[in-house]
Parts: C-alpha cells; sequence; structure tokens
C-alpha cells in the first residue's frame, strides 16, 4: 500500500507543473509551455520521498532529457512506479483553451502496464455500475442502454464525451443516432475520461481512441475512484507494430481492463489549469493565484478536492 503522505507530494508536483504552464496561457508557444511545465514537474518530484521510476513518461532517454521512462525520481524511499502527464493540452495553452491538466499516478514498483504512445480504443464510465457494464467491443447503443438502465434515466439524458476529431464522425452519429447528447472536447482525452467518475462534471461515458500514455494515467484515476474502463491498442503501421513489440506485448489485439493496466494501489493527482469538465483552471485573485487540484487513493477510496491559495510569486517567470 502507498503511503497516504504521497497524496500531498503529489499535488504539490502537478501544482508545480500548472503554475510553469500557465505562465505561457496564450502566448501561442506549445514547445515552451510544454517544456516548462516537464522542468518544473521533474524538479518538485526529486523532494518526493520515494525511490521512483518514470514508468509513463516524456518519451525514451533518447527523446527526452527529464522524466524520460526509466529515470529515476525522489529524494529515497520505498520503490514505486510513477506516471506522468506534465501538460495535457500544450496546445490548449498555446492558445489560451478549455481543458488543460497536469497530473501524475504514482503506484508501486513495475505496476502500470507497459505500453508504447501510440494510438489506443477506449471506453470509460463513473463509478456504481456492475463490472463490465460497458464493453469496448459491443455496439454503442447496447453500451448506452446498459447505462442508462443502471442510471434509471432515458437515454437522451446520458452525455458522452469524445474527442472532437474527423477520426470520430462515424461514432458521434451512431450516439446521435441513439439518442445520446455528446460533450465534444477539442482536447485532452485523459481528463474527459476521468471526468465520468465525478458527478459535477455531467459526462456519463467516455468513448473514443487516443494516445495509450493518457489512457494509462486515465485508468489510474478511475481505479482510483471506483470507475470502469476499457482499452486495446491500435496498431497502424509498421513502426506502431515495432513499438508494441518492444514494449514485450505478444497480444496486440488484446482488451484490457482496469486491473490488466494498473493492478495494484494507486494514487492520482491533477491540477487544473484551465477550466474543464473535471477541474476550474488557475485563478488570480489579490496578491496570488488559486489553484484547483484533485487527489485519489484506491487503498481507501478517499478522493480530495484540494483549493490552494499561493502567492503572486509562484507565477513569476
Amino acid at each position: 500500500m502507498m503511503d497516504r503522505n504521497l497524496a500531498l507530494e503529489a499535488v504539490r508536483a502537478t501544482e508545480a507543473a500548472a503554475h510553469a504552464a500557465f505562465r505561457h496561457l496564450g502566448q501561442g508557444d506549445e514547445a515552451v509551455a510544454d517544456a516548462a511545465a516537464i522542468e518544473a514537474m521533474h524538479d518538485a518530484l526529486q523532494a518526493v520521498p520515494i525511490d521512483g521510476r518514470i514508468a509513463i513518461g516524456e518519451g525514451t532517454g533518447n527523446e527526452a532529457d527529464r522524466l524520460f521512462v526509466g529515470e529515476r525520481i525522489g529524494s529515497g524511499g520505498a520503490r514505486a512506479a510513477v506516471a506522468v502527464m506534465p501538460l495535457e493540452g500544450s496546445s490548449i495553452i498555446a492558445r489560451g483553451g478549455y481543458n488543460a491538466v497536469t497530473a501524475i499516478a504514482v503506484s508501486q514498483a513495475g505496476s502500470f502496464l507497459t505500453v508504447p504512445n501510440i494510438y489506443m480504443e477506449k471506453i470509460a464510465a463513473g463509478p456504481g455500475l456492475p463490472d463490465d457494464a460497458i464493453d469496448l467491443d459491443a455496439p454503442v447503443a447496447d453500451n448506452l442502454r446498459v447505462i442508462a438502465a443502471e442510471k434509471q434515466v432515458a437515454v437522451n439524458e446520458l452525455v458522452v464525451g469524445v474527442l472532437d476529431r474527423p477520426r470520430h464522425e462515424a461514432m458521434i452519429e451512431r450516439l446521435r443516432a441513439n439518442g445520446a447528447r455528446i460533450r465534444l472536447l477539442l482536447d485532452g482525452d485523459m481528463s474527459g475520461a476521468i471526468a465520468t467518475a465525478f458527478r459535477g462534471a455531467g459526462v456519463d461515458m467516455f468513448v473514443g481512441s487516443g494516445l495509450a500514455h493518457q489512457g494509462i494515467l486515465a485508468v489510474a484515476a478511475l481505479s482510483a475512484a471506483g470507475g470502469q474502463m476499457q482499452a486495446r491498442l491500435i496498431v497502424r503501421s509498421d513502426a506502431d507494430r515495432k513499438a508494441v513489440r518492444q514494449a514485450g506485448i505478444d497480444n496486440p489485439d488484446r482488451r484490457y481492463r482496469i486491473t490488466d493496466m494498473v493492478p495494484d494501489d494507486v494514487t492520482f493527482a491533477a491540477t487544473g489549469i484551465t477550466d474543464g469538465p473535471l477541474l476550474r483552471g488557475i485563478e488570480r485573485v489579490e496578491g496570488g493565484v488559486v489553484s484547483h487540484s484533485v487527489v485519489m487513493r484506491s487503498a481507501s477510496g478517499t478522493i480530495r478536492r484540494i483549493e490552494a491559495c499561493h502567492r503572486s510569486n509562484v507565477l513569476q517567470a
């Protein structure tokens, strides 16, 4: 079981990344915002009392100089696996848009499924449903019908989150044909999937494809919140096949459930940078800023929302 004190340490790291990215809001430079978030999270994680290894990060050591897969982080302590998303939504920050977040998940060493950062099919729903209430391979109408029946509402009262991408046009048409309402997300499929676990977010189900690393972070959060998710890797090219082999995956067509992807206790933390369905963004107030975070522990089933006031110097470059 992970130390409960790690929850606050994780939030400090996501807050640091959020503040760093927020400095570049609306300035049109995705790379600068992303680099700032990575550096701030990396520095904050070095003070966390764990012997950590990055399991999901910014690529290999050849692709990134911070938060790369396999990098050792922390000041020493229990061995741990760490999955990081320093900035989901670099393009959102660049244009001053909606639904940018930063997130971290911490679990026991070796816990997170090793996946290449290729695309992945996903379906997610929140807590309170029977096991396997959703089915990645079932027609969308069946999934809508099951969720509506369990929630005792009509299908036309359900809201489904979908990334607004051309590849999802057929899915969107099927959802609408079955009467569901849709929340199209310009970016942020990690937070879109996680939002299904929060009543106030107004998302009953999330479907579509997105990057696998975002999927693992979403699974970590849903595991802690008692939600559900199923996923399958999408192999589209020879490069994808090579990446799958290098990750040690023998069956790329396997359908994964939450316990396949995150089998052990997990602590998940996220901080909003701009407003979204999961979290409010950073707000300027007199003398500083206010950040909004969520931290969850699967061991206890605890979900805490943290509103933190910070002096204005946290946003100084």
